[in-house]
């Protein structure tokens, strides 16, 4: 486990990443955790107190890496930019596991199934992790029927996202 203490920061102004609050990740950090690395990978560990799993860790050049911090996630340590924060990592390794509760409902649609599994792993994980996060049973089932429908007719994710308006 690797364990540092840093800063929360946020982009003014850096292209996609415009508005992201983040951590900065030291070299020697991600060296210790993924020698030579210099893709996205996985982490889990704790931020504070918080434990989080399946958390990427994004490479910005020159061996630099960052772990942006969702909005449920600086709520949770209830902290912002400018707070420090005890951050321990480990490298994850756990396997994604595609959503179920989907897999079942794509064996009714031969073609969105079709379409699902002609997906690069990274596109199945957003239908997954848009599915998976919902709060209650009826907005995962409403994802879910969100997700078949689009990928019936061939949408990719982002083109279902804007169908139903959602940023």
């Amino acid at each position: 486990m690797q364990q540092f203490t840093t800063i929360i920061l946020k982009f003014e102004e850096k292209g996609e990443k415009t508005g992201w609050t983040y951590i900065e990740i030291p070299t020697d950090i991600t060296e210790a955790l993924l020698p030579g690395n210099k893709k996205s990978f996985r982490v889990k560990g704790k931020l504070d107190e918080y434990s989080f799993k399946q958390v990427a860790l994004l490479p910005m050049g020159d061996g630099k890496f960052i772990m942006p911090l969702k909005v449920d996630v600086r709520k949770a340590i209830k902290k912002r930019k400018g707070a420090m924060v005890q951050v321990s990592l480990i490298l994850d390794e756990t396997p994604f596991i595609i959503s179920e509760d989907l897999l079942v409902c794509l064996e009714d649609e031969p073609i969105a199934l079709q379409n699902f599994n002609k997906l690069p792993l990274s596109h199945k994980k957003y239908y997954t992790k848009w599915i998976e996060s919902a709060k209650t049973a009826e907005t995962k089932a409403r994802r879910i029927a969100v997700s078949v429908i689009s990928l019936a007719t061939g949408k990719t994710f982002g083109e279902a996202m804007k169908a139903i308006n959602i940023k």
